[in-house]
């Protein structure tokens, strides 16, 4: 390595936002050097989205089993889930998704420099035991991503405390586990606890689940968890926990101003995620973090700081970035294309998805019916429950579809709660995306026995056009 090593592109941080601004850059040209200091894919990959998905998924199907038997006469029964198998499974899966990253990266000719950077300059770069200083001529990239937020307490011990990031690597299962935080992370590990047949509590400080969606699909995921026989406590803080020998003892303030004890094998700290900008040296670039330990872009367009050259992509990000892996994708394109010198569209915030894989699951797009009315629209609102058609029928979990749209214009945002719902969002992300209206989509037919039927019959009804008018 020469002392002075210059490239077009530094990228710290090769997570989501990392390798896809990295992979985008190299393939229009440009020479790129990829800094990281754990393994490429990081949090999503390693920890977060794809092992937590892949555990969900066996969670599924304990629970198939259980509505194969109960509902449907199909006399199987579970013996007993096999921890180390199952993890094995889910290592595998992972590892093979980090062998293609790492060689997607290698066949763009993207160099990976292993260890912690640090900014000297504006357009310069250090690498802990790395000699000599890197040097970008077109821009460097901050993609550090998150870490687990915390509260004061018992510290994480990867065993009865633990937080989002290692509780897939705890021991075992436990036969019990208080979730404490309601939002997409919590009741994900809530639900998947529930299906290994711990006994759960989830424990939310705001007055409802998910509370960053729709009112109407938070009501619905908290009356679907609850017949799944979560003990779910919204309005509710945890007052103090104490380790045991053989688990947590929790004090819990209820909505109703009573005092729970509640003793689990395990406390799940999921109250939310930190950006990570520890030791970047952010003041030598001639940057810094807000209030709230973001790095705020000068330019959204662009995702340019008031530094020319530096940008942000990924949990960096302030709001209305969501902080959602599949964002961080659409960021690193845009980045890598303005570092380029490529027309690029800047990234669409209303119309990224969020889904949230719990059973039963949550997707939506768009503004939800308090957001856009608070915003001054004049709004149309059309809900229908999944089991109004045959297929909501046949999986027997409920749900509900709800639409909302601005009177006699666009779609402004579309809802979702029931089974495999992540699977039928990307039509809705096109009908907000688009600015389509009711009209539009009423005219496309939906494929009959289906779940997105539901779909489709909302928006002909807000077409006017229904079957079923409500």
């Amino acid at each position: 390595m020469t002392e002075n090593h210059e490239t077009d592109v530094i990228v710290i941080g090769g997570g989501t936002g990392g390798y896809s601004t990295a992979l985008r850059a190299a393939s229009l040209g440009l020479k790129v050097v990829l800094m990281e200091r754990d393994k490429v894919g990081c949090t999503c990959l390693h920890r977060g989205c794809i092992p937590s998905k892949a555990m969900l998924h066996a969670a599924e199907l304990v629970d198939g089993i259980t509505e194969a038997r109960e509902r449907w006469g199909v006399r199987a029964t579970l013996e007993s889930v096999d921890w180390p198998s199952l993890v094995a499974a889910r290592d595998d899966i992972v590892s093979r998704n980090h062998k293609g990253v790492e060689g997607h990266l290698s066949h763009a000719g993207v160099e990976v420099v292993r260890g912690s950077a640090a900014l000297t300059g504006p357009r310069s770069v250090r690498v802990e035991g790395v000699a000599g200083t890197f040097g970008a001529r077109r821009g460097i990239v901050l993609a550090t991503g998150s870490a687990p937020r915390t509260l004061p307490g018992p510290a994480p011990d990867g065993s009865r405390v633990v937080t989002s990031d290692d509780a897939l690597f705890a021991p075992g299962l436990p036969r019990s586990v208080l979730v404490l935080g309601g939002g997409a992370i919590g009741v994900e590990y809530a639900s998947f606890h529930r299906s290994m047949g711990a006994e759960v509590t989830l424990v939310e400080a705001a007055d409802r689940l998910v509370p960053l969606e729709d009112a109407d699909v938070s009501r619905h995921l908290a009356r679907g968890l609850k017949k799944r026989g979560i003990d779910v406590q919204v309005g509710a803080r945890l007052l103090d926990a104490t380790v045991l020998d053989d688990g947590v003892r929790t004090e819990v303030r209820t909505s109703r101003g009573e005092t729970r004890t509640v003793e689990v094998a395990r406390l799940l700290v999921a109250v939310g995620r930190a950006p990570v900008t520890d030791g970047l040296g952010l003041a030598a670039a001639g940057t810094a973090t807000d209030a709230r330990g973001f790095v705020a872009p000068a330019d959204w367009s662009r995702l340019e700081t008031a530094v020319p050259g530096l940008h942000v992509v990924g949990d960096l990000l302030p709001p209305p970035s969501p902080g959602l892996a599949h964002a961080s994708f659409a960021e690193g394109l845009l980045v890598a294309e303005t570092l380029a010198g490529v027309a690029s569209p800047p990234v669409d915030y209303a119309a990224v998805p969020r889904v949230t894989y719990s059973s039963p699951q949550t997707a939506s797009v768009g503004l939800s019916e308090a957001e856009a009315r608070g915003r001054g629209h004049d709004v149309v609102v059309n809900t229908m429950p999944l089991t109004a058609v045959a297929k909501g029928m046949v999986h027997g979990q409920g749900g509900l579809v709800k639409v909302v749209a601005a009177r006699g214009g666009q779609v402004l945002g579309v809802h979702l709660v029931g089974p495999n719902v992540s699977e039928m969002i990307a039509e809705s992300q096109l009908i907000v995306g688009w600015d389509a209206e009711p009209s539009d989509v009423a005219r496309h037919i939906h494929a009959h026995p289906t779940l997105s039927e539901a779909v489709g019959e909302t928006f002909l009804t807000l077409a006017g056009r229904g079957l079923h008018q409500q």
